[in-house]
Protein backbone atom coordinates (compact mmCIF):
# COMPACT_ATOMS: atom_id res chain seq x y z
CA UNK A 1 0.00 0.00 0.00
CA UNK A 2 2.44 2.33 1.00
CA UNK A 3 4.66 2.09 -2.71
CA UNK A 4 1.32 2.48 -4.40
CA UNK A 5 0.26 5.33 -1.95
CA UNK A 6 3.81 7.26 -3.39
CA UNK A 7 3.92 6.26 -6.49
CA UNK A 8 0.57 7.85 -7.28
CA UNK A 9 1.58 10.98 -5.60
CA UNK A 10 5.08 11.01 -6.89
CA UNK A 11 4.37 10.15 -10.47
CA UNK A 12 1.20 11.67 -10.76
CA UNK A 13 -0.64 8.36 -12.00
CA UNK A 14 -3.85 7.30 -11.91
CA UNK A 15 -5.20 4.08 -9.95
CA UNK A 16 -6.29 2.10 -12.60
CA UNK A 17 -2.44 2.55 -14.59
CA UNK A 18 -0.94 1.68 -11.01
CA UNK A 19 -2.39 -1.20 -10.46
CA UNK A 20 -2.37 -2.57 -14.70
CA UNK A 21 1.82 -1.40 -14.29
CA UNK A 22 3.62 -5.13 -15.11
CA UNK A 23 7.39 -5.38 -13.95
CA UNK A 24 8.72 -4.89 -17.64
CA UNK A 25 6.59 -1.78 -17.63
CA UNK A 26 8.65 0.28 -14.58
CA UNK A 27 12.55 0.33 -15.95
CA UNK A 28 14.21 0.94 -12.64
CA UNK A 29 17.99 2.04 -14.29
CA UNK A 30 15.87 5.17 -16.38
CA UNK A 31 13.71 5.88 -13.90
CA UNK A 32 10.82 5.54 -16.34
CA UNK A 33 7.99 3.95 -16.10
CA UNK A 34 5.22 2.95 -19.41
CA UNK A 35 2.14 3.44 -19.20
CA UNK A 36 0.22 1.09 -21.34
CA UNK A 37 -3.79 2.00 -23.14
CA UNK A 38 -4.62 4.01 -20.76
CA UNK A 39 -7.63 6.15 -20.59
CA UNK A 40 -8.67 7.14 -24.36
CA UNK A 41 -6.42 3.97 -25.20
CA UNK A 42 -3.25 6.30 -25.14
CA UNK A 43 0.11 5.00 -23.95
CA UNK A 44 2.92 7.58 -21.99
CA UNK A 45 6.26 7.27 -20.93
CA UNK A 46 6.43 8.44 -17.19
CA UNK A 47 9.64 10.07 -16.10
CA UNK A 48 10.61 8.85 -12.22
CA UNK A 49 12.45 11.15 -9.20
CA UNK A 50 15.30 8.99 -7.74
CA UNK A 51 13.33 8.47 -4.30
CA UNK A 52 10.43 7.15 -6.56
CA UNK A 53 12.72 4.71 -8.40
CA UNK A 54 14.22 3.71 -5.01
CA UNK A 55 10.89 2.96 -3.02
CA UNK A 56 9.88 1.28 -6.21
CA UNK A 57 13.06 -1.28 -6.68
CA UNK A 58 12.63 -1.93 -2.71
CA UNK A 59 9.30 -3.17 -3.37
CA UNK A 60 10.33 -5.14 -6.17
CA UNK A 61 13.29 -6.69 -3.78
CA UNK A 62 10.11 -7.71 -1.16
CA UNK A 63 8.23 -9.73 -4.00
CA UNK A 64 8.44 -13.19 -4.82
CA UNK A 65 9.58 -13.93 -8.04
CA UNK A 66 7.67 -13.53 -11.31
CA UNK A 67 5.33 -16.69 -12.56
CA UNK A 68 6.77 -18.26 -15.54
CA UNK A 69 3.67 -19.14 -17.32
CA UNK A 70 4.66 -16.63 -19.93
CA UNK A 71 2.39 -13.80 -18.62
CA UNK A 72 3.53 -10.94 -17.79
CA UNK A 73 4.45 -10.21 -14.40
CA UNK A 74 2.03 -7.74 -12.33
CA UNK A 75 4.40 -5.28 -10.51
CA UNK A 76 1.56 -5.14 -7.72
CA UNK A 77 0.32 -8.31 -6.50
CA UNK A 78 -0.92 -9.87 -3.05
CA UNK A 79 0.26 -12.57 -1.32
CA UNK A 80 -0.49 -15.13 -3.15
CA UNK A 81 0.97 -13.78 -6.55
CA UNK A 82 -2.00 -12.14 -8.71
CA UNK A 83 -2.37 -8.81 -9.72
CA UNK A 84 -3.63 -5.64 -6.97
CA UNK A 85 -7.12 -4.68 -8.29
CA UNK A 86 -8.27 -1.08 -8.37
CA UNK A 87 -11.06 -2.42 -6.03
CA UNK A 88 -8.74 -4.09 -3.27
CA UNK A 89 -6.06 -1.05 -3.27
CA UNK A 90 -9.09 1.74 -2.39
CA UNK A 91 -10.68 -0.64 0.18
CA UNK A 92 -7.15 -0.81 1.56
CA UNK A 93 -6.76 2.91 1.65
CA UNK A 94 -10.15 3.61 3.11
CA UNK A 95 -8.79 1.34 6.02
CA UNK A 96 -5.60 3.07 6.31
CA UNK A 97 -7.19 6.57 6.32
CA UNK A 98 -9.32 5.96 8.94
CA UNK A 99 -6.80 4.25 11.40
CA UNK A 100 -4.52 7.28 10.24
CA UNK A 101 -7.39 9.23 11.51
CA UNK A 102 -7.49 11.31 8.32
CA UNK A 103 -11.13 12.64 7.65
CA UNK A 104 -12.58 15.79 6.13
CA UNK A 105 -15.19 17.71 8.42
CA UNK A 106 -15.96 20.58 6.33
CA UNK A 107 -18.88 18.99 5.16
CA UNK A 108 -17.43 18.23 1.81
CA UNK A 109 -19.13 15.20 -0.53
CA UNK A 110 -16.09 13.08 -0.92
CA UNK A 111 -13.68 11.84 2.06
CA UNK A 112 -9.91 12.08 0.88
CA UNK A 113 -9.65 9.31 -2.09
CA UNK A 114 -6.49 7.98 -3.85
CA UNK A 115 -7.41 10.30 -6.54
CA UNK A 116 -6.70 12.98 -4.82
CA UNK A 117 -2.73 12.13 -4.80
CA UNK A 118 -3.21 12.90 -8.46
CA UNK A 119 -4.53 16.30 -7.70
CA UNK A 120 -2.35 16.89 -5.21
CA UNK A 121 0.72 16.02 -7.55
CA UNK A 122 -0.46 18.29 -10.16
CA UNK A 123 -0.56 21.17 -7.81
CA UNK A 124 2.80 20.59 -6.35
CA UNK A 125 4.46 20.34 -9.56
CA UNK A 126 3.11 23.81 -10.44
CA UNK A 127 3.68 25.75 -7.43
CA UNK A 128 7.36 24.08 -7.34
CA UNK A 129 7.57 25.57 -10.92
CA UNK A 130 6.53 29.38 -9.67
CA UNK A 131 9.10 28.43 -6.86
CA UNK A 132 11.97 27.82 -9.45
CA UNK A 133 10.91 30.94 -11.27
CA UNK A 134 9.95 28.45 -14.39
CA UNK A 135 7.82 29.96 -17.06
CA UNK A 136 4.46 27.98 -15.72
CA UNK A 137 2.37 28.73 -19.27
CA UNK A 138 4.75 27.26 -21.43
CA UNK A 139 5.51 23.69 -18.96
CA UNK A 140 1.17 23.42 -18.94
CA UNK A 141 0.84 21.81 -22.05
CA UNK A 142 4.10 19.49 -20.85
CA UNK A 143 1.99 18.85 -17.31
CA UNK A 144 -1.13 17.63 -19.57
CA UNK A 145 1.06 15.47 -21.66
CA UNK A 146 2.67 13.56 -18.52
CA UNK A 147 -0.58 13.35 -16.55
CA UNK A 148 -2.27 11.75 -19.53
CA UNK A 149 -4.58 14.70 -21.14
CA UNK A 150 -5.99 14.93 -24.27
CA UNK A 151 -5.91 18.72 -23.71
CA UNK A 152 -5.41 21.50 -21.35
CA UNK A 153 -8.92 21.85 -20.24
CA UNK A 154 -8.68 18.22 -18.50
CA UNK A 155 -5.39 19.45 -16.84
CA UNK A 156 -7.15 22.59 -15.34
CA UNK A 157 -9.62 20.35 -12.95
CA UNK A 158 -6.76 18.94 -11.39
CA UNK A 159 -4.97 22.76 -10.57
CA UNK A 160 -6.84 23.77 -7.19
CA UNK A 161 -5.49 26.95 -5.48
CA UNK A 162 -4.20 26.40 -2.62
CA UNK A 163 -2.61 28.72 0.04
CA UNK A 164 0.58 27.88 -1.01
CA UNK A 165 0.06 27.78 -4.80
CA UNK A 166 -1.38 31.73 -4.40
CA UNK A 167 1.44 32.69 -2.92
CA UNK A 168 4.07 31.46 -5.33
CA UNK A 169 1.64 32.88 -8.14
CA UNK A 170 1.22 35.99 -6.59
CA UNK A 171 5.18 36.24 -5.80
CA UNK A 172 6.31 38.56 -8.72
CA UNK A 173 3.85 40.66 -8.38
CA UNK A 174 4.49 41.75 -5.05
CA UNK A 175 8.28 42.18 -6.29
CA UNK A 176 6.63 44.65 -8.64
CA UNK A 177 4.81 46.65 -6.55
CA UNK A 178 8.21 46.62 -3.80
CA UNK A 179 9.65 48.54 -6.92
CA UNK A 180 6.47 50.34 -7.41
CA UNK A 181 6.27 49.23 -10.54
CA UNK A 182 2.58 48.34 -12.67
CA UNK A 183 2.30 44.82 -13.57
Amino acid sequence: MRTIVLLLYGAGLRISEAVALNREDVDLKGLVLTVRQSKFRKSRLVPLGSQLGHALAQHLASCSQPPTSGEPAPFFTTRTGTRVSRAMVEIRFVYVRKQAGVDRTDGARYQPRLHDLRHAFAVHRLTSWYRDGADVQKLLPHLSVYLGHVCLSSTQVYLSMTPELLAEASAPLRALRREGRRP
